[in-house]
């Protein structure tokens, strides 16, 4: 069951008083991403999973309420009107691992207003962070050009269930694999890893770590070959893996300094001693800038370990993301502030070939060659189609990357693509922001 306290103070006291004001007609709310962050050309749609599992157990219970009642300093009865409530809406989303662009809606709740308003906080929550991770991730596999991108980010990510997210993010964008065996137990995934540099430092010098290294696991290994020198360490590692006959399919690994200059270094003194079959992997604080500029060098590196900066997505750490209500009871309404304007009404995305968007309505006929891309994942409070599986999702973010402009899809300096708006939509909105100047704004104006 869900934690219906996973909510913002001020979404409990909404709640109640549309409870009590009797407010609870259908609502639909949109979320979405108003901006992209610099440096970015796209967004990969991700987290509705986890919103799906959220609301498929959410229920308020009566330690809940109790929890509300504490925290607003308020009797357990003011807040029993919420008792029992669970969800009973319709989910309408883009599914996990298409690629989206600034304006479209990533979901649409429409459910009894106390409920869709209860849920924003989680909903923005879980969209706006693994939207933001699942993003950079993609362009990591983008700037690799099709060498292996591994997940390093474990230890520095913020919270271990962040970690797992990650990884799974990862998998989905296209990484070989993770260091972190929770998820790569829990998600599939290929396991990988090499050694710290304090094994190293346990022995007397890098052969006798390398040796014992190599005695306890069979089949290929990776040496970690710049705990002291890079040369030196690349050096043993040849030593080692001559000596005992274990260069296929085993690895060396570069985890800082000039990684451009170091790796043609050791691609020379590995090809040198006959293990041209030997790989190099790097490491140290990379992302897909890194990787880029290591990639457009030359560098020889076969694979790619990205840690800290990817898992915290650290250059676009949020999106500037919203929830806004945009209908009720059925009619549409939008919010009119300077720079956060919303669109009224429930919406569709409808995406035409070349990522030409048009952004309309959810009843409005489609444009021609256009396919919609919000599904409906959840409806009466229960999902309408099975879940989707991770596989699915990698292969949807395979076929979307493939058909994104070029320069949308560049590391530096990326040109986003943008989304135009439909005649009915403008319409609507025109027609909404009128209405709305007029019943909200003219009695101030007449009074002036």
């Amino acid at each position: 069951m869900s934690d219906a306290t996973l909510t913002d103070l001020y979404e409990v006291t909404m709640a109640l008083s549309y409870v009590r004001e009797g407010m609870v007609r259908p609502a639909t709310f949109s979320c979405f991403v108003r901006d992209l962050p610099p440096d970015r050309g796209f967004l990969v749609a991700a987290g509705v999973e986890t919103v799906l599992t959220h609301l498929e157990g959410f229920r308020v219970g009566q330690d809940d309420v109790e929890v509300f009642a504490e925290t607003l300093q308020r009797p357990a009865k003011d807040l029993a009107p919420l008792l029992g409530m669970r969800f009973t809406g319709e989910v309408r989303a883009v599914p996990e691992g298409r690629v989206v662009l600034a304006g479209e809606p990533l979901l649409e709740i429409t459910a009894p207003l106390p409920q869709a308003q209860l849920l924003e906080s989680y909903v923005l929550n879980q969209l706006s962070h693994q939207t933001a991770l699942a993003s950079k991730c993609a362009r990591c596999v983008l700037a690799a050009h099709g060498r292996p991108v591994v997940d390093f980010s474990l230890r520095r990510t913020h919270g271990t269930a962040v970690a797992h997210t990650v990884a799974r993010l990862g998998a989905m964008a296209g990484f070989a694999g993770t260091s972190n065996v929770a998820a790569a137990h829990a998600e599939d995934l290929p396991a990988v890893g090499t050694m710290a540099h304090s094994y190293v430092e346990a022995f007397e010098d890098e052969e006798a770590a390398f040796t014992a290294f190599a005695r306890c696991h069979p089949g290929p290994v990776t040496f970690l070959v710049d705990t002291y020198d890079t040369a030196s360490g690349v050096a043993a590692a040849a030593r080692v893996l001559t000596a005992l006959g274990r260069g296929d399919g085993s690895a060396i690994r570069l985890d800082s300094g000039d990684l451009a200059r170091l790796s043609r270094q050791a691609r020379a003194m590995l090809d040198n001693a006959g293990l041209p079959q030997v790989r190099i992997v790097a490491s140290g604080g990379l992302d897909e800038f890194a990787v880029h500029d290591l990639v457009t060098a030359g560098a020889p590196i076969d694979v790619f370990a990205v840690g800290t900066r990817v898992g915290v997505s650290a250059d676009a750490p949020y999106l500037d993301s919203a929830y806004k209500l945009v209908a009720y009871d059925g009619r549409p309404v939008m919010k009119l502030s300077a720079a956060k304007v919303s669109a009224p009404g429930r919406k569709q995305v409808f995406r035409r070939p070349g990522f030409l968007d048009v952004i309309g309505l959810a009843d409005e006929a489609p444009p021609a060659d256009s396919v919609p891309l919000l599904a409906t994942l959840m409806r009466a409070g229960e999902c309408y189609a099975p879940r989707d599986r991770l596989a699915d999702a990698r292969q949807r973010l395979t076929t979307d990357l493939a058909g994104l402009p070029g320069p949308a899809r560049r590391i530096r300096s990326p040109q986003p693509v943008r989304a135009v708006v439909s005649h009915r939509l403008a319409v609507l909105t025109d027609r909404v922001r009128r209405r709305t100047e007029r019943e909200m704004l003219a009695p101030f104006g007449a009074g002036a």
